[in-house]
């Protein structure tokens, strides 16, 4: 007797056919093999919300261009996009949330507008080009906190972008410091979501000369844990209790911090002299309590991994990430169907339904 995991392997190649792609509009050898995933007997669209790619005449005005493993050429919505569909269809990713690795926190006021105005005019046209299979986060100079505030709403109601893309870090300074509140609060108001991807001027760089040596340390061990300092901040500077409807999505699982919730209870309890304003400083409940109001992709690489995920956090606030184009994984869809302990409904929603939700996608 078929299984239903077998059930599953087994459906892992057939082809979906929409309104953008018939037999009339390419010859059948054309048409690439799309994966559809299926749960409990249903059809499930996935999203990829941790999916990069990049914007030449943007890099082109910072003196930068496409080309080396960090600004590979396939980020190319423009010449290259036919290569990730491809490899969305191949892995069963339905839908990807483009975002766009901030490099230009450094760049004054008339070039980062400059800057963003292309970027997102461009994340627009790509997202126009394949409606069905791509949204995007809008690109902020948050450098300038006035302008980024104005450059989210723009983004969001002029282009229809979904939310904003921003780093770990601005430039060295904490995206919870206050001169970034004029942001927050745009967001908030707006009621979009704010991807938070870490930044290489980060962790990575600061502690460099401990990353050196075999391993990939600076990006294994460096982004996330560029990611857990900049939670951390948001959650012990009060700005997760000054903005209570922002929402937050955490590249790389939200780095350490899940793991080490209890930690972060423990630590003001433990001395008090570096806290001051209360049990846990001046915010208004348990750090860990902070979590759940987040969301994270999955990228831990294994079952046991997004199990735990899920216990700290809840199912509601689990996303697909693939980290495309750069090639950490191909099997984000079977990281979610082969995780123990999770119902149909846990694995439906955290293959899209829980995104879809949040950045406003059909289903």
């Amino acid at each position: 007797m078929t299984t239903r995991r077998e059930f599953l392997r087994a459906t892992a190649g057939l082809v979906f056919v929409g309104c953008h792609l018939t037999a009339a509009s390419a010859p059948a050898h054309a048409q690439p093999r799309r994966r559809e995933v299926v749960v409990s007997g249903k059809r499930v669209k996935t999203v990829d919300v941790h999916a990069h790619c990049a914007v030449p005449e943007a890099l082109a005005l910072m003196n930068l261009k496409l080309g080396g493993p960090s600004l590979r050429p396939d980020l190319d919505m423009a010449t290259q996009v036919a290569v990730r569909l491809r490899a969305m269809d191949e892995q069963g990713v339905d839908v990807q949330a483009l975002s766009i690795n901030p490099n230009w926190y450094k760049a004054d006021r008339d070039l980062a507008r400059q800057v963003i105005r292309i970027q997102n005019e461009k994340l627009a046209e790509a997202c126009g080009a394949n409606p069905e299979r791509f949204v995007a986060f809008a690109t902020v100079a948050l450098q300038h906190p006035d302008l980024a505030a104005a450059q989210l709403e723009e983004g969001v109601r002029k282009y229809g972008l979904r939310g904003a893309g921003i780093g770990g870090n601005v430039a060295g300074d904490e995206i919870s410091d206050p001169k970034f509140h004029p942001f927050w609060a745009k967001a908030e108001q707006l009621g979009v979501p704010v991807l938070i991807h870490p930044q290489g001027d980060g962790a990575p760089a600061q502690l460099q000369q401990r990353f050196k040596g075999n391993g990939y340390l600076g990006n294994v061990i460096g982004n996330p844990l560029e990611t857990t300092i900049a939670l951390s901040h948001l959650v012990f500077e009060g700005t997760l209790d000054r903005f209570p409807g922002l929402k937050i999505i955490a590249a790389h699982a939200g780095g350490f911090l899940p793991s080490y919730s209890g930690r972060s209870d423990h630590g003001c309890p433990t001395r008090p002299d570096l806290c001051p304003g209360g049990m846990h400083g001046p915010i208004k409940t348990t750090p860990s309590q902070y979590l759940k109001q987040m969301y994270y992709d999955t990228m831990v690489f294994n079952p046991e991994g997004v199990r735990h995920l899920a216990a700290e956090v809840g199912a509601s606030r689990l996303l697909v990430g693939t980290d495309f184009p750069y090639p950490w994984t191909k099997t984000a869809v079977d990281l979610i169907l082969d995780t123990p302990g999770l119902s149909d409904a846990d694995k439906a929603a955290i293959l899209g339904g829980n995104a879809a939700q949040l950045l406003g996608i059909k289903t």
